[in-house]
């Protein structure tokens, strides 16, 4: 784990703001051995690895389409069933559209790092603790209740600035609505793009590298770099 910024910049730090796809819910553990069965199942012939790391680009893309093209919030599993259908295409793999939207209730039963569940009551201790994410409300809704099983300080969708992650008015908005100056909240992303956003914006951040990606190539650096949530419990004050 590796701590950037000078102490002052973080300890003086009050809320904790947590994306939830791939920070604090693991997609590529939930989602792949789905994926898998429904390529099997088809005959496919590419395997879940290369499909899953092509439908997360693509959904991207559709997330920053929308965003640039100013078409407002889509909603995540909206972006999520256009990469899936787009790489379908990529990949020659036919599905009716009915069959489609029954695998996409996979999206429904997500399951969160098994670090999150023992680290989150104790950052809470210290911190208030809320969600800033992609998720559209009612989805966020249920995996915050049924999913994650935790009492967040409050769950920001990216909704209510009607755009992405990591357009600027997301965290600008999230600031403003937790009343806090963004230098007071410290984004927690294992997205690198998010913490970029964020401290684009002026806010702290903490990069969770679980899967040891290189960080892009910006000044806006993350302030704290660890592997998951337990070292993140350690090296915040």
């Amino acid at each position: 784990m590796t701590r950037h910024s000078p102490l002052g910049e973080i300890d003086d730090c009050r809320a904790l703001a947590f994306d939830v796809f791939g920070t604090i819910l693991d997609l590529s553990g939930s989602l792949k051995p789905e994926i898998a069965r429904f390529l099997q199942e088809r005959e496919a012939e590419i395997g879940a690895d290369e499909f899953w790391s092509a439908w997360r680009h693509r959904q991207r893309i559709e997330q920053y389409q929308d965003s640039l093209l100013m078409l407002g919030h889509s909603g995540y599993l909206e972006t999520a069933r256009r990469g899936f259908v787009y790489c379908l295409d990529q990949f020659g793999i036919r599905a009716p559209t009915h069959e489609i939207a029954e695998f996409m209730s996979i999206w429904d039963r997500l399951r969160p790092f098994p670090d999150v569940s023992l680290v989150l009551p104790l950052l809470a201790q210290r911190y208030r603790v809320v969600v800033l994410s992609n998720g559209e409300p009612d989805y966020l809704d249920h995996l915050v209740r049924n999913r994650i099983c935790f009492e967040f300080d409050e769950v920001i969708s990216v909704e209510v600035a009607g755009v992405f992650k990591p357009h600027p008015s997301v965290y600008r908005t999230a600031a403003s609505l937790l009343r806090l100056e963004p230098g007071e909240i410290i984004m927690v992303s294992s997205n690198s793009f998010d913490v970029l956003g964020a401290r684009a914006c002026g806010m702290r951040a903490a990069f969770v590298n679980r899967e040891k990606l290189p960080y892009e190539d910006s000044s806006f650096r993350p302030d704290i770099t660890v592997r998951d949530f337990r070292d993140l419990d350690k090296v915040l004050p």
